[in-house]
């Protein structure tokens, strides 16, 4: 009996330790750019990784660029101007505001590329917003492209951050590559 106590005590002489937190590794193939090519008033490079589709009961110039493997969506909207910029980038700019409600900040980058005739600017929302990036792209006179990402799984910041990551990334390139057809 006395040799079962002491193996039992002798047993638990080591200090119990918390295992440490384990972060989930995520990671995404490099992107490749191809030109996407559509019949609308301008261009632009997507990753060949996402899917190209035509907006569901939309205009003629709607798109959406599916990312299967990341369960998202970057939504493009496509408006002629008809001197109509001042409530186009209003309208745009209260989309990015509805989600306040749920970010815990909105930073705001604004894209200048005058040689292209390029303007814009790209909303990063952080926290359990519902998209975590919105942002539009004009020439002023005859452009205009608004768009916005969406996740197709409720919103979790720390969740979804490194695939937040990786589509901003690509809706910069998107900006960047940005060419308007006369």
């Amino acid at each position: 009996m006395t040799s079962i106590i002491l193996g039992v005590l002798y047993s638990c002489g080591g200090e119990t330790l918390p295992k440490p937190k384990a972060m989930l590794r995520l990671s995404y193939p490099s992107p490749k750019y191809e030109k996407a090519l559509l019949d609308c008033s301008y261009s632009f490079e997507k990753n060949s990784s996402a899917s190209f589709q035509k907006a569901r009961n939309k205009k003629a110039c709607w798109y959406n660029l599916e990312y299967p493997q990341l369960k998202a969506t970057i939504y493009l909207s496509y408006y002629d101007i008809d001197k109509n910029l001042d409530s186009l980038l209003r309208d745009a700019q209260n989309l990015t505001q509805e989600h306040f409600i749920k970010a815990d900040a909105i930073q705001p980058k604004d894209f200048v590329y005058p040689e292209k005739k390029v303007y814009g600017r790209i909303y990063e929302v952080t926290g359990n917003a519902a998209s975590s990036c919105q942002f539009y792209l004009t020439d002023s006179v005859q452009h205009f492209v608004s768009g916005s990402v969406y996740f197709k799984v409720k919103p979790n910041y720390d969740s979804i951050l490194p695939a937040a990551k990786y589509l901003r990334n690509d809706v910069i390139h998107f900006m960047e590559t940005v060419q308007w057809k006369e």
